[in-house]
């Protein structure tokens, strides 16, 4: 009885095994690209971004770069967000890469949503301490 449900599973395993595999190399990509991004990520935040909220120089200059920096770093937040969401179940740091993704993304209520999540003192504590091994000054709240 016992060697029939392992030989269903591994039959399981060779129908799904280029799933398995994509879902695996994925999982590996994102985990990998956190661990290299997060700390330099968090440590482009600047100091008093929760106290003044500044307009994009960027936006008044040229508009025309405006548009493809936005269009980029949309892709890249949600595509941290999407990540994070995974690594809450997979191998990763989902919350960190959930907040900067959020951070990195443009859409309507952000400032109020990354205010509220950032305030929880272990993701602040945590934040901090990234940004301290960056050798950048805490992120102020108040």
């Amino acid at each position: 009885m016992e060697l029939t449900s392992f030989n269903s599973l591994i039959e399981i395993f060779n129908v799904y095994k280029n799933l398995i595999l994509w879902f695996g190399s994925i999982s590996l990509f994102v985990f990998l690209f956190s661990l290299l991004s997060i700390k330099w990520l968090v440590s482009l935040i600047p100091e008093d971004y929760f106290i003044n909220k500044k307009d994009s120089k960027i936006k008044t200059s040229n508009i025309f770069i405006w548009y493809i920096v936005l269009i980029f770093k949309n892709l890249i937040g949600y595509s941290l967000i999407l990540g994070g969401i995974m690594m809450l179940v997979l191998p990763g740091q989902g919350l960190f890469t959930i907040i900067i993704g959020l951070m990195m993304s443009n859409y309507p209520g952000k400032y109020s949503i990354e205010k509220k999540f950032i305030a929880i003192p272990t993701i602040l504590k945590s934040i901090n301490w990234l940004r301290r091994k960056s050798n950048k000054p805490p992120i102020r709240i108040t």
